[in-house]
């Protein structure tokens, strides 16, 4: 089996008899020799002994009033944050029962970072054994912000980080040919330099094609459909479209802020115009075999899922949409 996202730490996991992912002391120790917790040579007396205390036994109960004592203003923050991390990984049964309970809870009082990179390892875990580079690339939206590269007519999306260089347009290995020059350098993610991506899957440079009836959006779709399938344990059908006809929408998801205010529109009726339409990045449809699992005002209707990129062409998916936005009774494989 290949192995790929190495850096999300998951060979430092283990796994319950349902595959779910526990949290060992080695994956707790990963986090507190981050460089933001890294004591510098004037950090106070306090601050190094948390440190070490906690490399000792990772799961040492810390009182707010040890935090407290740490001079270091943002020291004193940045353990704030990764022993409310910590707390909330040891409080549940696996990684992914935590994540529910965070995205349920109503209030994610943790830094956008540490969610992300909550989805990531989970995320490998919902993959593992996937062979699909184009799957495994798709999937990077769920926690790597994207960005539309400029490209002739395709709807290219590269890694925001990775791409966010001082130059606007980064060059494309494809367009190198035409001799245009750029601080930065993605490749486009192909059939020909798909195996590439099991030697680069941490680098998070190869740009995906979400052009409507590319592999694109098919790859997503089966993304998300293994993310649903592994969190919430049920079974679903995803399609992507190409465009929403004559389709009645009785219940939608927008997979990020900017899609939940178009379907919002869509479903008091409202037309939208075509600065809005052209934020639509990519629909999708979704369908339940067992109806059973249906609340009853959707019944057989299919979901649409939509997914749209902000007007300064960002894209920011939000995974957790896909588990709390759909109309299922309450049924979950993680505990």
């Amino acid at each position: 089996m290949k192995d790929f996202w190495i850096a999300c730490g998951h060979h430092l996991l283990d796994r319950d008899a349902n595959g779910g992912l526990v949290v060992t002391d080695e994956f707790l120790k990963a986090y507190f020799v981050r460089p933001e917790l890294m004591p510098p040579d004037v950090a106070c007396a306090v601050e190094r002994r948390l440190q070490g205390e906690l490399l000792a036994d990772p799961r040492r109960a810390i009182s707010a009033e040890e935090v407290a004592a740490i001079a270091d203003l943002d020291a004193r923050e940045n353990w704030q944050f990764v022993l409310a991390f910590r707390d909330l990984l040891l409080c549940h049964a696996t990684l992914e029962a935590a994540y529910l309970a965070l995205i349920r809870s109503g209030s994610v009082n943790l830094p956008p970072l540490f969610v992300n990179q909550l989805v990531h390892v989970i995320l490998r875990n919902a993959l593992d054994g996937c062979e699909d580079p184009f799957v495994l690339r798709a999937a990077e939206l769920f926690f790597r912000p994207q960005r539309i590269i400029p490209h002739e007519h395709s709807l290219l999306l590269g890694d925001e980080e990775v791409i966010g260089s001082p130059s606007p347009t980064p060059v494309l290995s494809l367009m190198s040919m035409l001799g245009a020059t750029s601080g930065a350098q993605v490749d486009v993610l192909t059939e020909e330099n798909a195996a590439s991506y099991w030697q680069r899957s941490d680098e998070f440079d190869l740009a995906l094609d979400c052009t409507g009836g590319g592999p694109g959006p098919a790859a997503l779709a089966d993304a998300m459909r293994r993310w649903i399938s592994h969190l919430l344990g049920i079974d679903v059908g995803i399609e992507p479209l190409t465009a929403l006809r004559d389709a009645k929408l009785t219940w939608y998801v927008g997979l990020d802020a900017e899609a939940t205010r178009i379907g919002d529109r869509l479903w008091h009726g409202e037309e939208l115009d075509d600065h809005a339409a052209s934020r639509v990045l990519t629909l999708f449809r979704l369908t339940f075999p067992d109806t059973g699992l249906v609340v009853d005002a959707v019944g057989r209707e299919p979901v649409y899922l939509i997914l749209a990129m902000t007007s300064d062409q960002h894209v920011r998916m939000k995974p957790q949409n896909l588990l709390m936005g759909l109309p299922i009774r309450h049924l979950e494989a993680a505990t």
